[in-house]
């Protein structure tokens, strides 16, 4: 990536995690519950200040009806693609 630094997983999961959780209409509550974690969990996701494990990938893939590799695929900004 020329000219600008790789983002680290972590960030991209807590970007793509709150971007789909608001395109669903659901707060970090509503989708704790779904996923059996607690909303500041969720929220610490949210903020990169979580190291989240495999498992709860998953669940929360799950709970959002998505794929684990949705939450964790980098997402191009809409500038770069027009």
């Amino acid at each position: 990536m020329p000219n600008r630094q790789k983002k680290v997983l972590r960030q991209i999961m807590a970007e793509n995690l709150r971007v789909l959780r608001l395109a669903t209409h659901i707060s970090q509550e509503e989708l704790a519950e779904l996923c059996g974690l607690h909303r500041t969990y969720i929220s610490d996701i949210e903020r990169c200040n979580r190291n989240v494990s495999i498992d709860n990938i998953e669940r929360i893939a799950n709970a959002l009806h998505i794929t684990a590799s949705d939450l964790l695929r980098e997402r191009k900004k809409l500038d770069e693609d027009s």
